[in-house]
């Protein structure tokens, strides 16, 4: 430092200057390693996109299923055209009834009422909130009462959709986490979710129906005897087809089983995305799932079965972790489900 005027000297300052520069590199190199790295947030709008493209991939398996399945026990019989027609009108007979009375089919089976407009009004409320968010006509509402916590919803369009909710469900959560639970349900409900898995199921019906009609006939030699009667083919030929018709008896239910459960679990996360749209509180429902999942354990619901478990938020009859390989299950892990829902807020 200078004597007279109390400056420092420029090669001074400078080797300052270097010495602090350094200093603060180490402090920043230590933080990055101390602090660790900001998860990216996921964007409810991609999630949803991302759901819908894969359910439809998945979706084209069932018709691909069932013409070959038609196909290899017409072919058998002789006529491999007549075999895919069959198999068509079979897969729109199941699809008419499951369209015009599945919803009331279900709801008679969960033993559900409608809901009580004095009784459940918050219930009602927060329906009616959802659905303007959504931009949907007011749903009908039902009530399970049961002290299992969950809830469902069904109807073919917005028009006729239906929420049943049960009275442990009611009970155990508080109005963000009801909020954020019947947002799901209105989300199934604007995304023609019932819709696209009564298509599911009235194909699964028909591939199971056909397979399972083609092994009887071949046990009581139905359609072995009207090949062998009449038909066009060597025995060569017959052999071959009647090899293929029974693998594809075989594997094809397992096949559609698996694709109607995958596509079910893909519907639960854009439900869960869309519901997110709807409330801007990820975690409302991340907290309800929670809840769910913790429940669970100690209440069964009793109108549930396997034919309806894909329909409700949470499964009822099965629970599969995260480490456990869901493959069989119609329902995402509920961690997984509620690691998405965080990492959207």
């Amino acid at each position: 430092m200078c004597g007279l005027c109390g400056g420092v000297f420029p090669e001074v300052r400078a080797q300052i200057d270097r010495d602090i520069a350094k200093e603060v590199a180490a402090v920043k190199l230590d933080e990055t390693e101390r602090v660790p790295p900001i998860p990216t947030r996921r964007d409810f709008a991609l999630e949803m996109a991302r759901n819908r493209r894969l359910s439809f991939l998945m979706l084209l398996g069932f018709p691909i299923i069932l013409i070959l399945l038609g196909w290899a026990i017409g072919g058998y019989v002789g006529h491999s055209h007549y075999g895919i027609i069959i198999a068509t009108l079979l897969a729109l007979g199941y699809l008419a009834v499951a369209y015009f009375a599945g919803d009331q089919m279900i709801l008679s089976f969960s033993g559900a009422h409608p809901a009580d407009p004095q009784t459940d009004k918050q219930l009602i409320n927060v329906v009616d909130e959802m659905r303007i968010a959504a931009g949907l006509p007011m749903p009908e509402v039902y009530v399970i009462e049961s002290d299992a916590a969950n809830a469902f919803a069904t109807g073919r369009d917005p028009i006729h959709g239906k929420v049943a909710v049960t009275r442990g469900l009611m009970k155990l959560l508080n109005r963000d986490e009801l909020q954020g639970v019947v947002a799901h349900e209105m989300s199934h409900v604007r995304n023609f979710d019932i819709r696209y898995m009564m298509l599911v199921a009235a194909l699964v019906g028909a591939i199971a129906l056909l397979a399972d009609g083609f092994r009887r006939s071949l046990w009581w030699g139905g359609i072995g005897g009207g090949r062998r009667r009449g038909g066009r083919g060597g025995g060569q030929g017959q052999a071959i087809f009647l090899l293929i018709a029974l693998i594809f008896a075989v594997i094809a239910p397992f096949f559609a089983m698996l694709l109607q459960m995958s596509i079910s679990r893909k519907r639960e996360f854009l439900a869960d995305a869309s519901a997110v749209e709807l409330t801007r509180n990820p975690l409302g429902l991340a907290s309800a799932l929670d809840k769910l999942d913790k429940h669970l354990e100690r209440e069964v619901l009793a109108g549930a079965n396997r034919a309806t478990q894909h329909l409700y938020i949470v499964n009822p009859l099965h629970q599969f972790g995260m480490n456990s390989g869901p493959l069989f299950s119609t329902h995402p892990p509920i961690e997984a489900r509620i690691k998405l829902l965080k990492s959207m807020v």
